[in-house]
């Protein structure tokens, strides 16, 4: 499988699933393994940093990750990162052991940085990524907003920080916080190509879970769940006790996409379970194959 999505052409509601990725934290390997005789093998699987995990459990979730045939791409968190020769020991690990070539970078939760890393740019620009053989450097998106930084900011510095990838020899892809308004990330992708960021998007899904869950994690990432947006995602207020999945997202998303967008593929935060996300791809590609030959 190819580091990014494959071709520019428009995805169907049939094709956008195709090339996705998933986000598994290192305690969930067990789940993944469960669930990986029904990934496309090649697949993209994340490793966020969380606080309680450290660097030895990472790296093992990333030798499993690749033991099962599948794509690790380790989360570096810039604030989380004590110094220099830490950032340097993990991503040279990774390489070594797991046969690591993309990672994500961010800047992390903590309000000050525990070494000499304020975000993630300063670790792009240590030239560790390249140096150690890295191939591709995901950053973050954000089409319905960031919980501190402005419009005009969080350009400036997707911006800087793709052209800075691009400049070590390497190749940027957006990943984005996970969202329920496909309006908002349609408009937010016709942005991105008119300022010239042509690299590779992945749109960030949440899969399907609770509403009470999806509610949580989007109040403790910053992401807005007003009535409005709830009624574009297929919840209404009177279902907010049951699950969702993301179909009218999806749906919106794929049919409202052009050439113009570029390389658009989903990246999938299985907040109600892996097998259950992996699940819910299958039968919506099952569902969009029956209406296509309907």
């Amino acid at each position: 499988m190819s580091l990014i999505h494959p071709g520019l052409s428009t995805p169907s509601p049939g094709t956008i699933t195709d090339g996705y990725s998933l986000e598994v934290s290192a305690r969930d390997i067990t789940a993944l393994t469960a669930a990986a005789s029904r990934i496309v093998p090649g697949s993209t699987i994340a490793i966020p940093y969380l606080p309680g995990q450290d660097n030895d459990a990472r790296l093992a979730a990333a030798r499993a990750v690749r033991g099962l045939g599948l794509e690790p791409m380790p989360h570096l968190s810039a604030r989380r990162i004590a110094s220099l020769a830490e950032l340097d020991c993990f991503v040279r690990r990774a390489v070594a052991e797991a046969g690591v070539d993309r990672c994500f970078v961010i800047a992390g939760d903590p309000p000050a940085p525990l070494g000499p890393f304020p975000d993630s740019a300063s670790l792009i620009e240590t030239g560790v990524f390249e140096r150690s053989g890295i191939r591709v450097v995901g950053v973050g998106g954000h089409p319905e907003g960031h919980p501190v930084m402005s419009e005009a900011q969080r350009w400036e510095v997707l911006d800087r920080k793709c052209h800075g990838i691009a400049a070590r020899g390497m190749t940027p892809m957006i990943v984005t916080q996970f969202g329920f308004d496909a309006d908002a990330v349609l408009t937010w992708l016709e942005t991105l190509r008119e300022r010239g960021i042509e690299y590779p998007v992945r749109v960030g899904v949440p899969g399907p879970a609770g509403i009470a869950v999806l509610a949580r994690y989007a109040a403790l990432c910053g992401v807005s769940a007003c009535a409005s947006m709830w009624s574009k995602y297929g919840i209404s207020l009177g279902r907010l006790f049951g699950a969702a999945g993301p179909d009218v997202f999806v749906d919106r998303l794929a049919t409202g996409l052009t050439q113009g967008h570029g390389a658009v593929s989903l990246h999938f935060f299985p907040f109600g379970g892996i097998a259950q996300s992996v699940g819910w791809v299958e039968r919506y590609r099952a569902r969009a194959g029956h209406r296509a030959s309907a």
